[in-house]
């Protein structure tokens, strides 16, 4: 059988290349080059040193590495003892069956305590059966008026009492995959994830209740969807105080040319007058929600899911929203109501709301982005 330490040390000196320049350029220490070329791998850490080593050294002297690995190992079977196995009486029959029949037993044991007392496996499975027939029944709600977020499954229904009195408004869930469905008595209305919908749900042409879906999934409708349902008082915002003095013109910044800022302002009311108005903020999730009057001092709160803010200004408003998905935003002058664009969730963002005059004398509500 050919010697591999041979075939290395033979290609190392046809290069006529020393030990000590091999060791340089290969970064093997040179004690480790002897023993590969002496074929002493007891000099290295382990197996896998060795014949990393050795892969590494055929490679620097371009000679075959699989073929020396393949020396290295058939020279260690070689030189191996015989197995103990072939040195040792046969056990008899009836011993080795009973050694493997009572391992079997030992470790069927372990299995089912750790599947009946540790994970308790049955239990769990139980548990989720009793859930999944849990979700597939027809769960049926009364709305009260009072904000609430629940849980929906396809089949649920809300009850909405009637505003006369005399009875009560049925929704139906119709689908929780991908879009919230639920039936009306105007018909089927569609809710995507994170998209805010007001119902006339008794035909008097004014908004009655706002669904707002938070989580619906996209593969499973057996996963519901999370619905926040919001009460929506009409006569709210007629309750707003406006009050009736003018701002003065100094106080409200002259643009001499709107048009050059047409990409940077959205303009959502404008009269031949200023006057005061109001912001009000609907919390459909946890936010952070700081904002500033006029040209007072900043004011930074917390506001839970369900929570309502209505504060006024004379001139303007800056906002900064660490959700601005969380946040439903309002703007009402002159007895109008503008609904604010809503953002994506997790988004920061902060907004200028302010009045601005332009040289022909005409004031303009405006809503500007600040990076």
């Amino acid at each position: 059988m050919d010697s591999y330490g041979l075939i290395i040390k033979n290609a190392r000196e046809e290069k006529n290349l020393t030990l000590e320049q091999v060791a340089a350029e290969t970064l093997i220490k040179k004690q480790y080059l002897e023993a590969i070329e002496e074929e002493n791998d007891s000099e290295f850490p382990s197996e896998a040193y060795f014949l990393g080593f050795v892969r590494n050294y055929c490679k620097y002297l371009e000679v075959d590495g699989d073929n020396i690995v393949h020396l290295y190992t058939a020279k260690k079977i070689q030189e191996a003892p015989p197995p103990v196995e072939l040195l040792a009486k046969k056990k008899s029959v009836w011993v080795i069956a009973t050694i493997i029949t009572a391992a079997v037993l030992f470790v069927v044991g372990i299995a089912c305590f750790l599947i009946f007392f540790v994970f308790k496996v049955p239990q769990k499975i139980k548990q989720s059966k009793e859930a999944l027939v849990e979700q597939k029944k027809i769960h049926q709600y009364t709305f009260t008026g009072k904000s609430e977020t629940k849980r929906l499954y396809k089949g649920d229904q809300i009850f909405i009492p009637a505003s006369d009195g005399t009875g009560k408004i049925i929704l139906t869930v119709e689908s929780t995959l991908e879009k919230f469905k639920i039936q009306t008595p105007s018909g089927t209305q569609i809710i995507e994830l994170s998209e805010e919908r007001d119902f006339d749900i008794d035909g008097d042409l004014k908004s009655d209740i706002i669904f707002y879906v938070s989580d619906i999934s996209n593969k499973n409708e057996d996963f519901g969807a999370e619905v926040r349902i919001i009460g929506k008082n009409s006569s709210a915002e007629e309750e707003i105080a406006i009050e009736s003095e003018l701002v003065e013109d100094e106080q409200i910044p002259l643009v001499q040319n709107l048009i050059t800022m047409k990409d940077s302002i959205t303009v959502i009311h404008e009269d031949y007058r200023a006057y005061p108005f109001t912001i009000r903020a609907i919390f459909r999730s946890p936010c952070l929600f700081r904002y500033k009057i006029d040209f007072q001092d900043p004011i930074e709160e917390y506001f839970r899911t369900g929570e309502t803010l209505t504060i006024n200004a004379n001139n303007g408003f800056r906002l900064w929203m660490s959700n601005a998905n969380a946040v439903k935003l309002q703007v009402i002058a002159a007895n109008k109501t503008y609904d604010l664009d809503v953002s994506k969730a997790g988004l920061v963002k902060v907004e200028d709301i302010k009045w601005i005059r332009d040289p022909d004398k005409k004031y303009k509500l405006v809503v500007s982005e600040i990076d």
